[in-house]
């Protein structure tokens, strides 16, 4: 697996780590519940659950991506980049699912299947 690649999945993990951060530790606080387009506290409050399993998900992605950088580089480098690659799909489908539920989740897509798929790519083309 390319430095690069390693590189995109890394930072790709980080930014789901900062999802859990979010939806799990931080989720409500206004300024966050609103981020993902809620629109009252009521409702925040409705969410908060829902948001704190999610984050736990995105957490366990980006370690899942984490450990697999890792294994690349000992003697466990095919089951590495396995879980690499596992974890980055994970995170794009995740991405290609936000968008078609919602267009207005363009940019949040983006941020979130970015990554991964560059990380991807240069793992399938190189």
């Amino acid at each position: 697996m390319s430095p690069l690649a390693q590189v995109f999945a890394v930072i790709a993990a980080l930014i789901h780590v900062l999802f859990f951060v979010m939806e799990s530790l931080v989720f409500s606080r206004p300024a966050v519940w609103q981020r993902f387009g809620v629109k009252s506290q009521a409702d925040a409050d409705v969410l908060k659950g829902m948001a704190f399993n999610q984050g736990f998900y995105n957490l366990f992605l980006a370690l899942g991506v984490l450990v697999g950088v890792v294994l690349v580089h000992t003697a466990w480098e095919t089951s590495g980049v396995t879980a690499v690659v596992f974890g980055c799909a994970c995170m794009l489908l995740a991405a290609v699912v936000l968008l078609s539920t919602d267009r207005r989740f363009l940019r949040a897509s983006i941020v979130q299947g970015a990554l991964p798929l560059l990380a991807l790519s240069l793992v399938v083309f190189r």
